[in-house]
């Protein structure tokens, strides 16, 4: 069975795709355009009823948040392709920590970042605000000297090994350092530039940009 995966070019949906990619398991997808609302379509909020993305339906099951999909897909296919949830449970749980780490202290500042440089339609203002920029990035740099500290003493953020934890920073780190004119903010943090080079030349990353270009 075929998996589909709905809203490919999103951001959040591009975690899913790596990790399908690293296990090596086959997918479709169904584009979903966010700009036109195409989330808050009634037949899409039957798959998803808070109308986001992505949403996954393999056979008679859906599943949507793109964190709890990848879980999903690490511990079903576990026994093929990369190994992304670490192999002892101190390993399992280091990976947790850091998914938990990106989703409550990393992803909300690069997310404001996100809407109000790149995405300012997107914004409950529906424009860029200053303020918002100037206080994310601040508090995103606060969070990246911690992933600094960190990466001096591992290749990965869990370990010295990639996981489902460095998977989940890939898509709005690469729209600081691609896309918003803040590579600074990766690029002038030595491990953190590191460990960025690294998990951004994966070739499934590379496969996922390729593919499904730049878009929210």
């Amino acid at each position: 069975m075929v998996v589909k995966v709905y809203g490919p070019h999103c951001a959040s949906t591009k975690r899913v795709l790596v990790c399908l990619i690293e296990k090596e398991v086959e997918f479709e997808v169904v584009p979903v355009n966010v700009l036109n609302d195409e989330h808050k379509d009634p037949q899409y909020l039957k798959l998803q009823p808070f109308g986001t993305v992505p949403v996954i339906q393999d056979g008679d099951y859906t599943l949507y948040e793109s964190r709890a999909i990848m879980r999903y897909y690490a511990e079903k296919y576990r026994s093929q392709g990369v190994e992304l949830l670490g192999k002892t449970i101190e390993e399992k749980g280091l990976i947790e920590q850091w998914l938990e780490v990106e989703a409550n202290s990393y992803h909300p500042h690069a997310y404001n970042l996100a809407i109000h440089v790149l995405f300012p339609a997107l914004a409950a203002s529906k424009t860029s605000d200053p303020k918002v920029i100037e206080e994310s990035e601040a508090k995103l740099g606060k969070v990246l000297d911690i992933y600094e500290e960190r990466l001096s003493n591992s290749k990965y953020l869990a370990g010295d090994f990639f996981s489902l934890a460095d998977i989940s920073h890939l898509p709005f780190t690469d729209y600081i350092v691609n896309n918003m004119g803040k590579e600074y903010l990766i690029k002038d943090r030595k491990h953190v530039s590191a460990w960025w080079d690294d998990i951004s030349s994966r070739s499934s990353w590379k496969k996922v940009l390729e593919l499904y270009k730049f878009s929210f």
